[in-house]
């Protein structure tokens, strides 16, 4: 959970307001006192999301989703807590200031804020370096041979680094950033045999750094709330010896097998569209995006890492893998396999023309052209096949043998045994082996689902709710009276033997004061999305007269419904006894107690505590 305090979040949702939020992503249409538009988290024809600007709350009467402003950027952005607070408390213009934190960590908070202050700087001066230095003209050039005009140029803050050893670093310098927050940042380096040291004198700079990027044409990494983390710089010169990226080295912003480049600008697109095309380089994005082709990113480097495939798993169901047609290609896709079949992504691939990329063929041909060629792409493992199918020593036995072994070890890499199971069969088929030998080679890579996993699975689904909790729920979340009486109940012992509460311990941990809509909202930003949906639902809901005398209703039911649970348990241990009599006496004298116990418990209203 974010450091940011209480009384902070307070303010932050007393400043915003709901609908003025929303409305900012999409259209809203007035309907009563309320708002409806089609709901942005799942696919309807009829609009069932509804925003309460009394309660200030939203909720989605189809797929269930609610809760207040901050759950609605969380969901909507795919952000955290502290990000989608930092977001509605700048367009609120409210100041952030952080919980106490020890020596260390505010330090290293510290020198985070300065570089990222720092990256967002130079990808300004990078930037007006290509737009506007006279030494920039060959990255324009190249820039314009590549079908980016100045508008994209623009969208995406392309730069250009100059051809110097140190422009950039005397500049950041007289912009007041230190040695040790440029050197940090990775945009500067140390030159070779030399130990940074920190009693260097501060006006001795230039004989000891030079600048990271030189005469490239300068890419922006941004995180995926669209803060600059880091560059990639692309070579000039086709015939240059250097290496055709480089890219910033990992700081503590930068992790390069952690951030997907592009996904600051096409996360909505992703969740729109449950897929993502993965392209290799930054300007295939780019042209690709566009072009109209938005769904897509591209890692920091060919091959999938097991934390960029469990960030895209955040947004996508299916990954469609774009790799350039050569043999480095077709490696990459390979690679990228074990950690797209562990996050349990679909994954297919893109045949594309040989010596084609998505951004030639773009071009060349259009975006329908690149379109139709993913929309055609074959799962991974009919690609794998049709590949090995075209080899010349296909029919070869031992050449099969190590397809159908290569393949097998492929199909070990899948986490859910039906499409293990599945997948085992439909290459036996094409391979002409029978199923059981094919079984034979799979070791699966991850064990099959466990019933923890199951289970897991399941909870993402709402279970049954008790209508009596629902109605105790509704009620208290209504009405103060009602709910201060259960406070003073001994409620926690009751509950305690009630499978399904759900929430309502935690209504009545929070102490909610009354008719405070502030006080409720932030209540619900402390719940999970569940949580916040069930309870955003309940307050939108009409509350039933008599409040007081509904509680205690409820409270007697579940009362009376737990002792004849007891009851019955107590009989059948009684009736399993029954070659044993002196040992069903106590049971018997229990029994006989709880009944009293029942029958003093009325029917109505007006409960007792025992």
């Amino acid at each position: 959970m974010s450091r940011i305090p209480p009384e902070i979040i307070d303010q932050i949702l007393a400043a915003t307001d709901i609908v003025e939020v929303i409305g900012g992503y999409f259209q809203l249409k007035r309907a009563g006192a309320t708002y409806k538009a089609l709901c942005p988290f799942h696919q309807e024809k009829s609009p069932s999301f509804t925003v309460n600007p009394q309660r200030q709350i939203f909720k989605c009467f189809g797929c269930g989703a609610g809760g207040t402003a901050l759950r609605f950027v969380m969901d909507y952005e795919h952000l955290d807590f502290g990000a989608a607070a930092r977001k509605l408390a700048e367009r609120a213009g409210i100041k952030i200031v952080e919980a106490e934190l020890s020596p260390e960590d505010s330090a290293r908070l510290g020198m985070r804020r300065r570089l990222l202050g720092l990256h967002a700087d130079a990808a300004e001066w990078f930037h007006h370096q290509l737009l506007k230095s006279r030494g920039a003209q060959v990255a324009r050039d190249y820039l314009k041979g590549r079908g980016v005009n100045i508008d994209i140029a623009k969208g995406w803050k392309l730069g250009y680094a100059p051809d110097s050893w140190d422009s950039f670093s005397l500049w950041a310098r007289g912009q007041g950033y230190t040695i040790k927050e440029i050197t940090q940042s990775g945009l500067v380096s140390l030159r070779d045999g030399e130990e940074e040291s920190s009693q260097q004198d501060p006006d001795d700079y230039s004989p000891h750094y030079y600048d990271r990027f030189r005469n490239r044409v300068m890419f922006p990494i941004c995180n995926d709330t669209g803060e600059v983390i880091a560059f990639s710089g692309r070579v000039l010169q086709s015939d240059a010896k250097a290496a055709k990226y480089v890219n910033s080295p990992e700081t503590m912003l930068f992790t390069k097998g952690s951030v997907l480049f592009g996904i600051h600008r096409s996360k909505r697109a992703l969740i729109d569209k449950k897929s993502a095309i993965v392209c290799e380089g930054q300007l295939d994005l780019i042209t690709a995006f566009e072009s109209g082709v938005q769904n897509v990113i591209a890692p920091q480097g060919t091959a999938f890492t097991d934390r960029q495939a469990h960030i895209l798993k955040r947004y996508v169901d299916e990954v469609i893998l774009c790799f350039d047609a050569d043999l480095a290609g077709e490696k990459a896709a390979e690679r990228s396999l074990t950690s797209l079949l562990g996050e349990n992504l679909s994954v297919r691939v893109v045949e594309m023309p040989q010596g084609e990329d998505p951004d030639s063929l773009i071009r060349s041909q259009g975006a329908a052209a690149f379109l139709g060629r993913v929309t055609s792409a074959k799962d991974f493992f009919d690609f794998q096949i049709d590949r090995m199918a075209n080899r010349p020593d296909f029919d070869n036995p031992r050449a099969r043998t190590q397809a159908a072994r290569k393949l097998a070890g492929w199909i070990g890499l899948l986490k859910d045994p039906i499409l293990r199971d599945m997948t085992v069969t439909k290459v036996a088929n094409r391979m002409e082996v029978a199923t059981p030998e094919i079984a034979k080679l799979v070791r699966p890579g991850t064990a099959p689902a466990t019933k923890e996993d199951e289970a897991l699975a399941s909870s993402k689904k709402p279970a049954p709710l008790d209508v009596t909790i629902r109605l105790m729920m509704l009620t208290i979340l209504h009405d103060a009276e009602a709910r201060a009486w259960l406070q003073d109940a001994p409620w926690r012992e009751l509950f305690a033997r009630e499978p399904e509460v759900h929430l309502l311990p935690k209504i009545l941990e929070a102490k909610l004061p009354e008719n405070d809509q502030v006080a409720i909202n932030h209540f619900l930003s402390t719940l999970d999305s569940a949580e916040e949906a069930l309870a955003s639902t309940l307050l939108q809901e009409k509350p039933l007269p008599n409040p007081l005398t509904n509680v205690q209703d409820c409270w007697n039911k579940i009362a009376r419904r737990q002792l004849q649970a007891r009851i019955e348990s107590l009989q059948s241990r009684v009736n399993a006894l029954a070659s044993n009599p002196e040992d069903q006496i106590s049971l018997i004298k229990e029994i006989d107690e709880t009944r009293n116990r029942l029958q003093a418990i009325p029917t109505s209203a007006t409960p007792k505590f025992d």
